[in-house]
């Protein structure tokens, strides 16, 4: 499986995210296509904040600490687990909207 991505096949593992960060717009678009996604812009703030945290520390965050980062940044109005599920219905922002946003799989539990 892979993503062509301006016309270039990206690597992905089993369970489709890139194995190397890819950080251009076309990327976003190429994967939430595939996935199903309609993007919006809560989609894209959520995206840009998780590509930054990729940016300044090498992985994204966790759930819980996500979550947290995102209501004290006020990133989007509503910062609910249902409102994640409802923008990445396929494992939440943690899990979909990584994949989404171009990046690499996340550590898990634990992340820091």
């Amino acid at each position: 499986m892979g993503y062509t991505i301006n016309g270039v096949e990206k690597e992905t593992d089993d369970d489709g995210y890139l194995l190397e960060a890819d950080f251009s717009d076309e990327a976003v678009t190429a994967i939430a296509a595939e996935q199903g996604i309609a993007l919006t812009d809560d989609h894209m703030a959520i995206i840009n904040f998780l590509r930054t945290k990729y940016q300044e520390d090498g992985h994204t965050p966790n759930l819980r600490n996500m979550m947290k980062m995102l209501e004290e940044e006020q990133v989007i109005a509503d910062v609910s687990s249902a409102r994640m599920f409802d923008l990445f219905p396929d494992g939440g922002a943690a899990k979909q909207g990584v994949k989404i946003a171009g990046l690499t799989k996340p550590f898990g539990k634990g992340g820091y």
